[in-house]
């Protein structure tokens, strides 16, 4: 009877190592469009005329597996008063949908609401993505005009 329970256990603890293999191996080899996938919180953002720490929003950009997005950034009350195409009185929010160009690293938002309302909605935003080594995920601009940098990590 132990020998069953042995045999037993052996095949449980022998399962779990592979499956838990497969899972890392999954998470190391998936596509760029997959690593996206999920909810990220925000780390820092980087932009001419930021003053470092006093001007850090907090904030969740979300990915699902189906094709949507959704962002929002909640600056401090020191700068409630910002606004500008994608902040309006200290937030920003969007939604929509996206794609992913993995040849490009681009994501492309395609905006369909906004607390900017008609700045934004209707418009296709092309961001540039990498994933750093530490599994932070970096966005960028990909207008020549914009100069900033959001870093993003996963909940």
């Amino acid at each position: 009877m132990k020998a069953i329970r042995y045999g037993m256990l052996a095949i449980v603890v022998a399962f779990c190592a592979v499956s838990r293999a497969q899972s890392t191996q999954k998470k190391d080899t998936g596509s760029r469009k997959e690593r996206l996938i999920g909810a990220w919180r925000l780390a820092r953002i980087e932009a001419p005329g930021s003053d470092g720490n006093a001007t850090q929003p907090k904030g969740m950009l979300i990915y699902t597996r189906d094709g949507h997005m959704s962002v929002q950034l909640m600056y401090p009350r020191s700068a409630s008063t910002l606004s500008n195409e994608y902040v309006k009185d200290g937030y920003e929010a969007s939604f929509g949908s996206y794609d992913v160009d993995e040849a490009t690293h681009t994501v492309t938002h395609h905006v369909q609401g906004s607390i900017t309302r008609d700045l934004l909605v209707g418009k296709n935003l092309p961001r540039v993505y990498q994933f750093t080594e530490d599994g932070h995920l970096i966005i960028k601009s990909s207008r020549p005009d914009e100069h900033w940098s959001v870093t993003w990590e996963h909940y």
